[in-house]
């Protein structure tokens, strides 16, 4: 998991207040503008990689995920005491934190390095989390997977991350999405591509077949005089935009399955239209994608 970036702090100004509250008699003014800084610190921020499938993505769905992170120790409540005992003020600070150090007319304020900025010192360390206020777990969660989601999409579940430190809050878990391919579907953004197989007749003569969807079987239709490679397109078929609003389309590419052996019967029957519709040969051109994009715009 990842930390937040060090941010600006307002604690330096405290030592300009030390200076010039010696020459003019305002550092309360500074010393106002930079309090000490909390020792509390913010948990860290976690990802989590979670595998699902192509209908998954693309219906939605409901899963559990076991997370292992950093939380509060039940045992003395993020203390770090033992059960019984409780933190120590610092004597070198007083508790503040800080300390100050005078040097001639200037008085300069640090951390104070026994208690670390805490104020606090534990003598009797809990046995749970050995001070530390935390504990390593694993937690399961329950995720809801909106429809239409795609691999890369993140999910930000808030204050699911590690526990702060001395008190401070937890960090946020993001799931990070990875969806596995279909056996016979692709996916371009909110739209799906497929190919069918259908026979010379069915393509010369037309038909109604059924081809398969999201949503399990549709009748298309196969006018006459239908050639290989044609692009048919069944709206609102695709991928349900993950606003919740609408879906995309189902693009349909035929092939014409040439037979590899024929009985005497076909071979008369094909040489006779061969005769009579004689077919120029010409190169094929573009993906399906592109043909798609030229059809429907």
């Amino acid at each position: 998991g990842g930390t937040s970036g060090a941010g600006f702090d307002p604690s330096i100004f405290s030592e300009f207040g030390d200076i010039f509250g010696d020459f003019f008699g305002f550092g309360d003014l500074f010393e106002s503008s930079a309090r000490r800084k909390s020792s509390a610190q913010r948990g860290s921020d976690l990802r989590y990689d979670l595998q699902i499938g192509f209908n998954d993505a693309a219906c939605g769905l409901k899963t559990k995920i076991k997370v292992p992170r950093m939380e509060v120790c039940q045992h003395c409540t993020g203390s770090g005491s033992a059960r019984g005992s409780s933190p120590l003020t610092c004597s070198t600070c007083q508790g503040h934190g800080q300390v100050r150090y005078q040097q001639g007319f200037i008085s300069i304020t640090r951390t104070c390095h026994h208690c670390q900025g805490s104020g606090h010192i534990i003598k009797n360390h809990c046995k749970d989390c050995r001070g530390e206020g935390r504990v390593e777990s694993e937690r399961v969660l329950e995720v809801k997977i909106p429809a239409g989601v795609n691999s890369g999409s993140r999910l930000r579940i808030s204050g699911e991350g590690e526990a702060g430190g001395k008190g401070g809050p937890p960090g946020d878990l993001y799931v990070v999405l990875i969806v596995g391919e279909h056996e016979i579907f692709e996916r371009q953004e909110n739209d799906i591509y497929c190919s069918i197989s259908i026979g010379f007749p069915q393509a010369a003569l037309g038909a109604t077949i059924t081809v398969p969807t999201l949503d399990g079987t549709e009748n298309l239709s196969i006018p006459e005089g239908t050639q290989s490679g044609s692009v048919f397109r069944i709206r609102g078929k695709g991928i349900p935009n993950i606003n919740g609003r609408g879906r995309g389309d189902q693009y349909i590419s035929v092939n014409i399955v040439t037979p590899k052996k024929l009985n005497r019967e076909q071979r008369r029957l094909l040489e006779q239209l061969g005769q009579i519709n004689p077919v120029e040969n010409k190169p094929l051109e573009k993906r399906l994608f592109e043909k798609v994009k030229d059809i429907f715009g």
